[in-house]
């Protein structure tokens, strides 16, 4: 249900959404800023629900034939503004989606409600061509653009926009969800919770990963044992790796936290705050002999293999550069 109350997490920006709808202060552009999985689309969606809502009690009833067509996805003044370039969004969408169509008035509710997932991905041309539909919307518009980060945007957009940033969840409060959701268990849940850093969809995707148990295992083996092992034995773990190539940012994700837990035990001594509570033992003994210069060049390899694999260097080359580093700054 795209309802406020569903939303775990995000009270703030809720808050700000229901006070501008009580309050008839609805901002005709927003720019809702958080990383892959942090809820921006479930966010969009509740506020768009409640803007078309009948009851305009600034939640989505639910009931009402507006949030049911929006629960469906076919409500007719909620347009997701799509893109055929993977990675562009080009003036000819903006102009075909949203300034070639948001002259016509809303066809059953108060607003006409735009949503761009993955704004940050407009060319300059394309955000131009949206500014001059910002600067004179009409008074039945609403403009919401998705981003992972803001950088992209020109000052001109950002200065137009309210930007609402997406802060991390509480530790707590996703594994509770994750616990009501599915059916790992209390100590699955605690990890994924962990593993997420605050980010609710990275946990469900972790939590609902048949692989995940198998994924862990494995990824726990080689950086327990990586140090012991010989050049070649490394090199054949790749095809080990290789059967998690579709999964292979959550991956390198859990293994980039084993180096993130050894540095917070190096620097802090706190086992509570580490996600591999398990295996404190193997990550103390690794932050007593591990250097911080040498911790920092394993988390910065993580950086450039996701570099690398974005830029579709080869899978094995990446993952070989990446492990080979890992070796060479263990020194015990």
């Amino acid at each position: 249900m795209s309802q406020f109350k569903d939303i775990i997490g995000h009270e703030k920006i809720i808050n700000h959404f229901q006070t501008a709808i009580h309050t008839g202060q609805v901002s005709h552009a927003y720019i809702l800023e958080g990383e892959t999985g942090s809820g921006k689309k479930m966010l969009a969606r509740a506020f768009a629900a409640a803007l078309e809502c009948e009851t305009g009690e600034g939640e989505s009833c639910g009931t009402c034939h507006s949030c049911m067509m929006a629960e469906s996805g076919n409500h007719p003044d909620i347009i997701w503004v799509t893109h055929e370039k993977p990675n562009t969004i080009s003036v000819d969408d903006i102009r075909s989606q949203i300034n070639g169509d948001i002259g016509i008035k809303p066809y059953s509710g108060a607003y006409k409600v735009y949503i761009v997932d993955e704004a940050d991905k407009m060319n300059e041309q394309a955000q131009n061509a949206l500014l001059k539909t910002i600067e004179e919307p009409p008074a039945y518009a609403v403009i919401l653009l998705l981003a992972g980060q803001t950088g992209s945007f020109l000052p001109t957009i950002l200065s137009r926009c309210i930007t609402l940033t997406l802060k991390p969840v509480e530790e707590e409060k996703i594994k509770d969800y994750i616990l009501a959701h599915t059916g790992i268990s209390k100590e699955e849940a605690e990890f994924c919770a962990g593993y997420s850093m605050g980010n609710l969809g990275k946990a469900m995707a972790l939590a609902t990963c048949e692989q995940m148990t198998e994924m862990k295992k494995e990824c726990v083996h080689l950086l327990a044992y990586i140090q012991e092992m010989e050049i070649y034995e490394v090199i054949c773990f790749i095809k080990e790796i290789s059967k998690y190539k579709e999964e292979i940012l959550e991956f390198l994700d859990m293994m980039m936290i084993w180096y993130h837990d050894v540095l917070i035990l190096k620097t802090t001594g706190n086992a509570d705050r580490i996600v591999f509570k398990e295996n404190y033992n193997i990550l103390m003994k690794m932050a007593i002999h591990m250097s911080y210069e040498g911790l920092q060049n394993i988390l910065y390899a993580f950086d450039k293999v996701k570099i690398r694999l974005r830029a579709n260097v080869n899978f094995d080359v990446a993952l070989e550069l990446l492990l080979l580093t890992i070796k060479e700054n263990i020194v015990w």
